[in-house]
């Protein structure tokens, strides 16, 4: 069996009403589990960037990419492994006011995990912080002593390393 890596697809599409089902209906007809799926506007107007990313063998990659190129209305996609990116995700935490105030440690984990206050009231703070994956994760597990109220973490986003030949694509759309 070949080795699975951990790829990011970047799809680009127009806009259309009804993409996400057609677009995960591929991932689900041959069993794939999504790690994470963030879709946003792109550099183009009308355009929209799909950040996929998943766990499967290189060979499996290049079919599901052939499968979404051809059934489905895309400009472009590609896939790239984790050294072909730079990636982040973003998390929130909402904790009690009370602990900003009264626990030394919480001002100590915001400062060293590089995070920041959005804002603060008299019942709740929230906290935010943008990274990897990991670094999200041991924020999470240093706060949790504390209580959180809510949590929730966005998907991946991505940027490529090397120019892509996509900008030309999206430009000539553009006109």
């Amino acid at each position: 069996m070949s080795e699975t890596k951990l790829y990011t697809v970047s799809i680009y599409t127009e806009n259309n009403i009804g993409l996400l089902n057609r677009i995960s209906a591929i991932f689900q007809r041959r069993h794939l589990n999504l790690d994470s799926i963030n879709i946003s506007v792109s550099e183009i107007e009308n355009v929209s960037k799909w950040t996929i990313v998943l766990q499967l063998s290189e060979e499996r990659m290049k079919k599901v990419i052939g499968q979404i190129e051809k059934q489905i209305e895309v400009i472009k996609a590609y896939y790239h492994t984790e050294e072909e990116t730079i990636y982040q995700e973003s998390c929130l935490f909402k904790l009690r006011s009370n602990l900003l105030f009264d626990e030394r440690e919480i001002q100590n984990i915001i400062k060293e995990s590089n995070a920041r206050i959005v804002t603060v009231n008299r019942e709740f703070f929230v906290i935010e912080k943008s990274g990897r994956k990991e670094e999200l994760e041991l924020l999470h597990r240093e706060l949790s002593v504390f209580g959180i109220m809510q949590f929730t973490r966005s998907g991946r986003i991505a940027v490529t390393k090397d120019e892509m030949k996509i900008s030309k694509m999206l430009e000539a759309f553009q006109h």
